[in-house]
């Protein structure tokens, strides 16, 4: 039996926490969201099942949960570029940003011509999608990207890059430093020279995202 919007949502509010809508509020989510653990919506996700209809209706609630568990019911193939892009840009909160550019966007048919179209917009979230794209095709598929001229953006826009953007394209610069050698030594640089991320608190045993320590670590590992 298919699960509607209000039984959804019903189910999302009982999974709500104070704690983490307190924590939540603090990262800049807002009032709209429950604050349910992202354990539990991936199990309420596995109990409902693909749902792109579901995810469409849930989606549009602008409840941040609600989106969450849109993100793990849609069907990426079935959305059109630009209602992808559209999600995209009104996914403004960095885990909600970051849940809908791996699961969906990733899969998305158009992606690489979005990526292109997003790196050069100036809406931050649009951006942040489009240096997440770019991050992973510069580990895993780097032909045809031009890697000196994406340092250079980097090198002039990324200290001043609306917070949204800049995690993303510090990715890339990472990235390029971890699967490049050839770029390593100015990928290190910028990133020294640069300082973003420097003194931003970790938890023990996590990789610092300040790229020379990144770099450093990720190449000790691998190398």
């Amino acid at each position: 039996m298919k699960t509607t919007v209000v039984e959804a949502m019903a189910r999302l509010e009982a999974l709500g926490d104070e704690r983490l809508r307190a924590r939540n509020r603090r990262l800049g989510a807002g009032d709209a969201q429950f604050g349910a653990k992202l354990g539990d919506l991936r199990q309420l996700a596995k109990a409902i099942g693909a749902d792109h209809e579901l995810a469409l209706a849930l989606w549009a609630t602008e409840n941040l949960e609600a989106r969450l568990l849109a993100i793990l019911l849609l069907e990426p193939t079935r959305l059109g570029g630009e209602e992808l892009d559209a999600m995209v840009r009104s996914a403004r909160f960095g885990q909600l940003a970051d849940w809908l550019n791996a699961y969906v966007v990733k899969q998305h048919p158009e992606k690489e011509a979005l990526r292109g179209a997003w790196l050069a917009d100036d809406d931050p979230w649009a951006a942040r999608a489009g240096w997440d794209l770019t991050a992973q095709r510069v580990a895993r598929s780097p032909a045809g990207l031009d890697l000196g001229a994406l340092l250079d953006r980097i090198e002039a826009e990324l200290a001043a890059a609306d917070p949204a953007t800049q995690w993303t394209m510090n990715n890339a610069l990472a990235a390029i430093g971890i699967h490049h050698a050839e770029h390593r030594e100015r990928a290190l640089a910028i990133g020294e020279a640069l300082g973003v991320y420097r003194d931003y608190p970790v938890s023990k045993g996590c990789t610092s995202p300040f790229a020379p320590i990144w770099i450093g670590e990720m190449v000790r590992r691998h190398g």
